[in-house]
């Protein structure tokens, strides 16, 4: 028997289609092979377990070999095989696919098929000069087949002496694929694409040391494990078995903090295991770490399609037949499935967090630090988990104690609702660094959260959403008593030249590079002579752009600070005094030129009120910076900031040993 002719194809360039597009890696060659070889076998079991096929299944491995030397690879089966119909029919003809023949009609028999495509097969061609396939059909009465063809439409087919049942693909790699023929090679693809696959894997044999050397024992190399613990039920395993699986995944990371077993059969079948990692530094996340199978078979660990964006921090895997993948199996194609997988993972995480915290409350305690994160990112990008979230959320106050978040507005809405009647949190983002203001607080009965994390500044304004008559206050945001106002207070004062003047004498001796905002108020005498505030606005807004939350043009802005002046502390009296007996008043400002004017007499004018006001800035200015308890009370609250840096630091802490010396040593 003897046949040639022609592939079934719709163009003669097929095969320089197949190397270019169809596949975007070409050592997905070996991936398809294998896969449509434990096909073959997952089929003859299948018809066995049916009764259609009553002889012994006997040795049901898939074996790949490699003459490094010939730059030959084989991959042998002992599964169904095929008949010369059948070659020609699904080998010549590349537009079926028997796996989806198959499946319709023994989908009760068996778990699932993994090749859904005609075009598998094919990817051979990407590595080979040439590709024959030597098959025996489990058939009674079948006669053996030798199908080759070099990389062109046209093929060879004749009798074969193959006298085993199943399939030997061999392929005769070109020389452009020559990094295929080395042992190291081969070994790293199959335990990228096929560590899990439902039948066994044999390459090459178990080495054992003699001699001072490694050699080859009798004993086959199995290279997966045919049954991982994702294909059983969580009642037969431990939690051993979960760590376990976790280590052979992730080698170099420390074990997790908690996993969820998913399986599901109906509307979709999926099954996996998602662990939530340790995060060690929250910015240097590990995404891209969940590995999605199709029927054990590796497809890819980009699962951004699948599972939202936030629950890609997570490890492990992910199996389901029923996610629609492109032709190459390579990327996951649109599809309302997805959808509802999606979804339905999202739900599955959503229970296991609320379980954890419904039932074991100082366990998720200790976890919320390392979990803070994964659960502000999730509640941030998807509203569905946002709900759930709401009830095991925590936040966390300068003492350590946590508190979900219905606990916490219970817990100081006696102390701390304002006159609006808006409970406000009231919130620190560095405990050492606003110590002061965070001890302020607490002496006026307050408590104050420890908010840390990188999103903490999108979360506030999400909580400040959702949940009702609830308001965020950065504790060194305003003064004690504006950060949670009881009543109405009287607004300080001044006259219009006395608040220039203090405008004027304090902007001369803060550093420059910032915008100021320059006020006197009644804060007491005990309270510092001067607080230095960032607006709870702004500051949040700049934080949210440095994050790339859309407001860009906040993170551009000079900073800008709120300089509060306590005119109730004696320092400043004694400042405003000196001011006012050395610099000369600025005296009435020449007159405006009357609407009927020239503009050149307007201009005039403007000129002579601006030169007056020049004079008399620059007379401020200088004694301002003359003024050494100014420039040490400025530079106090500058330091009590962390404002106070270079020549300034240098020049406050000689000025302070001059101060020590002047009341001590005369």
């Amino acid at each position: 028997m003897a046949q040639n002719g022609k592939i079934g194809v719709t163009t003669e360039n097929i095969f320089p289609v197949i190397k270019q597009f169809l596949y975007s890696d070409h050592e997905i060659f070996l991936r398809e092979i294998v896969a449509n070889a434990v096909d073959a076998t997952r089929k003859l079991q299948a018809l066995a377990s049916k009764g259609e096929f009553k002889g012994e299944l006997g040795d049901i491995s898939v074996r790949i070999e490699l003459d490094e030397d010939a730059k030959v690879l084989k991959i042998t089966d002992r599964g169904i095989g095929m008949t010369e119909e059948e070659v020609d029919k699904y080998i010549n003809q590349i537009a079926f696919s028997s796996a989806g023949e198959f499946l319709e009609k023994y989908k009760d028999q068996i778990g699932g098929i993994i090749g859904h495509f005609g075009l598998g097969f094919y990817s051979a061609f990407m590595v080979s000069k040439k590709v024959t396939i030597d098959s025996l059909s489990w058939k009674d009465g079948a006669k053996a087949v030798k199908w080759s063809c070099d990389g062109n439409p046209e093929y060879e087919m004749t009798d074969s002496d193959k006298t085993d049942r199943g399939t030997t693909i061999t392929l005769y790699l070109d020389d452009d694929s020559e990094e295929y023929a080395h042992k190291g090679k081969i070994e790293q693809l199959l335990e990228k694409y096929c560590k899990f696959m439902p039948v066994p894997i044999v390459f090459g044999k178990e080495q054992e040391w003699k001699d001072g050397k490694y050699v080859d024992t009798d004993k086959d190399k199995i290279i997966n494990n045919i049954d991982p613990i994702w294909t059983k039920a969580p009642s037969e395993l431990k939690d051993e078995d979960y760590l376990k699986f976790y280590r052979a995944l992730y080698p170099m990371h420390e074990d997790p903090m908690f996993w969820i077993h998913l399986n599901v059969d109906y509307p979709f079948t999926l099954t996996g295991i998602l662990y939530f990692p340790k995060i060690k530094e929250r910015m240097a996340i590990e995404k891209n770490k969940i590995q999605l199978y199709c029927n054990q078979m590796f497809v890819t660990d980009h699962v951004d399609n699948i599972v939202p964006d936030f629950l890609t921090l997570l490890h492990g895997v992910i199996d389901s037949p029923d996610i629609p993948l492109n032709v190459s199996r390579s990327y996951l194609q649109s599809d309302a499935n997805v959808k509802k997988i999606s979804t339905y993972i999202t739900k599955k995480v959503a229970d296991r967090l609320e379980e954890i915290f419904n039932d074991n409350r100082s366990e998720w305690e200790k976890k919320w630090d390392n979990v803070k994160l994964f659960i502000e990112y999730g509640m941030l990008t998807e509203e569905k988990f946002c709900e759930r979230g709401l009830k095991f959320a925590l936040l966390k106050n300068t003492d350590g104690k946590y508190f979900s978040i219905d606990e916490y507005k219970k817990a100081i809405e006696g102390e701390q609702t304002d006159k609006d009647k808006k409970v406000v949190c009231l919130y620190a983002t560095n405990v050492e660094a606003q110590y002061p203001f965070i001890e302020e607080a607490k002496n006026k009965g307050y408590d104050v959260l420890l908010m840390d994390c990188e999103l903490d500044s999108h979360f506030v304004n999400l909580l400040e959403q959702k949940v009702e008559n609830l308001r965020f206050a950065r504790v060194d945001s305003d003064s004690i008593e504006n950060l949670i106002p009881k009543e109405d207070r009287a607004k300080f004062e001044m006259k219009e030249d006395e608040r220039y003047d203090l405008e004027n004498m304090f902007k001369a001796v803060l550093p420059s590079g910032n915008d100021y905002f320059v006020n006197g108020d009644n804060l007491g005498a005990e309270a510092a002579p001067v607080l230095i505030t960032q607006s709870e606005f702004m500051r949040r807004y700049r934080e949210m752009s440095a994050l790339g939350g859309g407001m860009n043009f906040y993170g551009e802005m000079p900073e800008s600070y709120n300089i509060t002046v306590n005119m109730d502390n004696p320092l400043i009296g004694k400042i405003m005094d000196a001011e006012k007996a050395e610099v000369k008043p600025q005296g009435e400002l020449p007159a405006e030129a009357p609407s009927d004017a020239t503009d050149e007499a307007k201009e005039e004018a403007r000129k002579a009120r601006e030169a007056v006001r020049t004079a008399h800035r620059s007379d401020v200015e200088d004694f301002a910076r003359g003024n050494e308890i100014l420039r040490q009370v400025v530079d106090l609250a500058l330091l009590s900031n962390g404002m106070l840096k270079g020549k300034a630091l240098s020049d406050f802490i000689a000025r302070s040993r001059k101060v020590v010396s002047d009341a001590y040593l005369k």
